[in-house]
C-alpha cells in the first residue's frame, strides 16, 4: 500500500503544474502550513473525524477564499474532506519538498524576527547553500520569539542562529564556569 501523504502530494503537484500555477500553490500552501501551526484549534476543527466532511470542506472555504487561488482552495478542500486533515501539514511539507526537488532546490524553513527583502533572502539561501552543500530555496516566517539572527531548517538539518540560541549558550556557560 503506497503513502497516502506522498500520493496526495503529487496529486497536488501534478494539479498545480498542469494548472500552470504551481510556484503560487506551493507559496500559498506554505502560509496556510504556518497558520495551522499557529493556530491548533484550527487543525483540530479541520482534523476532527467527528466533524461532518462537508463542514470541514467549508471551513477551508471561509480561510482561503479570497486570499488564495481557487486551485489551492479545492486542493486543500479536497485533501480535508477525503479524511486526510490530521496529515494536512505533512502533505504540505512534502508538497514543497517535491516542488522543490523540480528545480532541483531543497526548501529551507526559516524563522526570522523581522520580514526579509529579496537581497537578503538570496543572501541567505546562498549561506545556507554553503552550508549544507544543496541549492536551497527559502520560505520565510516572521517569528518574534527568534528575536534576532535566524533560525533554519533544511531537510533534517537544523541551524539555530538566533539571538535567543546564543543567549542560552552564554548563559550555560556562564553557569558551568562557576
Amino acid at each position: 500500500m503506497s503513502d497516502p501523504v506522498e500520493g496526495y502530494a503529487q496529486a497536488v503537484i501534478d494539479v498545480a503544474q498542469a494548472e500552470g500555477v504551481l510556484e503560487d500553490v506551493e507559496d500559498e500552501l506554505f502560509r496556510l502550513a504556518r497558520t495551522l501551526e499557529a493556530h491548533p484549534d484550527l487543525m483540530q476543527g479541520l482534523s476532527d473525524p467527528g466533524v461532518p466532511a462537508d463542514r470541514r470542506q467549508a471551513m477551508v472555504e471561509e480561510l482561503l477564499t479570497g486570499k488564495a487561488l481557487p486551485q489551492t482552495t479545492s486542493l486543500v478542500s479536497f485533501v480535508v474532506g477525503s479524511g486526510q486533515g490530521r496529515r494536512i501539514q505533512e502533505i504540505i511539507a512534502r508538497v514543497l519538498d517535491l516542488a522543490a526537488e523540480e528545480r532541483n532546490r531543497v526548501v529551507a524553513q526559516v524563522r526570522v524576527a523581522v520580514p526579509l527583502d529579496d537581497p537578503t533572502k538570496t543572501r541567505l539561501a546562498q549561506a545556507l547553500g554553503k552550508a549544507t552543500g544543496k541549492t536551497v530555496e527559502v520560505r520565510a516566517t516572521v517569528d518574534k520569539s527568534v528575536i534576532g539572527g535566524v533560525w533554519a531548517k533544511v531537510g533534517d538539518e537544523v541551524i539555530d542562529g538566533t539571538i535567543r540560541n546564543r543567549l542560552e549558550r552564554f548563559r550555560e556557560g556562564l553557569h558551568r564556569s562557576t
